[in-house]
């Protein structure tokens, strides 16, 4: 059974600086900006909904963040993302690996290949937006491969 979409997903999470997420989703990443008010403000994530929700005090870098190991990375847990297509997550990645160091960011996971010859084989990268919150972005050779399970 195969389950489709209506539309796109909305996702609102915390952060603890407005300006720092407009200058993160906004202008690192280039997601036009929807509605916003004082304490919240929309971000068309790749034709999703994403809302960041100002919460003071709330910092997703504390010490007890949970990981589990995947394909031998360390995987932040919760996190969220999109899957893009390989041409557009390799040119993310690229504008990425130049930008992030100039605003005082890094990869979580450097872009890499995971399940190399498995059917779940993918690329992927995660980093962290400056109020902590988990992004992981990945891209699939053969998109149809997204839910495989078997060879």
């Amino acid at each position: 059974m195969s389950l489709e979409t209506d539309g796109p997903f909305h996702l609102a999470i915390p952060v603890n600086d407005l300006v720092a997420a407009r200058r993160f989703y906004g202008e690192l990443f280039g997601c036009p900006e929807g509605r916003s008010a004082d304490h919240w403000v929309d971000f068309d994530f790749f034709g999703h909904q994403l809302v960041c929700h100002l919460a003071p005090g709330e910092d997703g870098h504390s010490d007890d963040t949970h990981h589990n190991p995947v394909d031998g990375d360390a995987v932040p847990v919760p996190h969220f993302g999109v899957v893009l297509d390989m041409d557009r997550w390799q040119a993310l990645a690229d504008r990425l690996a130049g930008q992030l160091p100039k605003l005082g960011l890094s990869f979580v996971i450097e872009p890499r290949i995971r399940f190399q010859g498995e059917p779940g084989e993918q690329a992927t990268f995660f980093l962290r937006d400056p109020a902590g919150n988990a992004l992981e972005f990945k891209a699939f050779a053969d998109p149809r491969r997204l839910f495989a399970t078997d060879a």
